[in-house]
C-alpha cells in the first residue's frame, strides 16, 4: 500500500547527475537497495516489538474467572 505516495521505481533511485546504469549495474544497485530496505524494516520491527514488550502485562487467571473464548479464527 502506498497511501497516496508516489511509487519510486529503481530508475528513480539513482542520484541526479549520475551516469545512466546499464543491465548488470542496475540489477546490482537494485539488489543493494532491496537489502538495505529489508534491514531497515527489520530494525523498525525490532524497535516496535521492544516497545510493545515493555508495556505488555502478563495475563493471569484464577480458577473461577470468567473469560471470553474465541471459537473461530
Amino acid at each position: 500500500a502506498l497511501y497516496g505516495c508516489k511509487f519510486w521505481s529503481p530508475v528513480c533511485w539513482a542520484e541526479v547527475g549520475d551516469a545512466q546504469l546499464t543491465g548488470p549495474e542496475i540489477i546490482c544497485e537494485t539488489t543493494k537497495k532491496i537489502i538495505q530496505i529489508k534491514h531497515r524494516l527489520q530494525a523498525f520491527r525490532d524497535q516496535q516489538k521492544s516497545y510493545a514488550d515493555k508495556r505488555r502485562k502478563p495475563l493471569e487467571f484464577q480458577v473461577g474467572d470468567k473469560v471470553m473464548l474465541k471459537v473461530s479464527p
